[in-house]
């Protein structure tokens, strides 16, 4: 008996481990060497793999493709349609696997509706790319970017939600500290 849902219309291939408490919805298909963690939302129509592994908590929203090159921590969203590359360069009829390059989503962070992510960046902790966004370079953690190309427009808390002048979140009272390096961390 697994401990895991998936729906009758989605596909798992062989040498994939789903964990505890995790839902894959309808018409998704999950292929080989993929590890999905705890308590993790798959939704509609989902490609996953292979060799791609995503922390728990994870909310992966319909319409989205996870390729290989691909590392996704711990409570993340990805909301719908939004898109990830591997390759910088694709041609149709020149195969470059080997050129795949990493893109690493961080702890936390969510990334809008139909927002698309150049391979080779990583994505800042709690950070948060706005809808329909092309990120083409790195995320700093807690930084909110919008538009094509994606620019720092602000902070974001934790808790999702836009910092005030004095970097402090709305919701919860956290205060944040900008460094001299211009990275900005929680006050403890």
């Amino acid at each position: 008996m697994s401990n895991y849902y998936v729906h009758e219309s989605s596909y798992i291939d062989d040498n994939v481990d789903i964990g505890s408490g995790t839902k894959i919805w309808h018409f998704s298909h999950i292929l080989s060497n993929v590890k999905i963690g705890k308590n993790c939302s798959i939704g509609q129509n989902v490609v996953i793999g292979p060799n791609v592994t995503i922390g728990n908590n994870c909310k992966i929203q319909n319409n989205v493709s996870i390729y290989d090159g691909l590392i996704i921590e711990d409570d993340v969203f990805l909301g719908p349609s939004c898109v990830f590359t591997n390759v910088i360069n694709p041609r149709s009829s020149i195969e470059r696997k080997e050129e795949f390059q990493e893109t690493l989503l961080k702890k936390g962070c969510s990334v809008g509706a139909n927002a698309t992510i150049i391979c080779g960046n990583a994505i800042g902790s709690y950070s948060l790319i706005g809808a329909g966004s092309v990120v083409t370079k790195p995320v700093k953690d807690f930084s909110l970017v919008l538009g094509n190309p994606a620019q720092h427009v602000g902070w974001i808390s934790k808790a999702g939600h836009r910092l005030d002048k004095k970097l402090k979140c709305p919701q919860t009272g956290q205060i944040y500290i900008l460094n001299e390096k211009g990275d900005l961390n929680e006050k403890s």
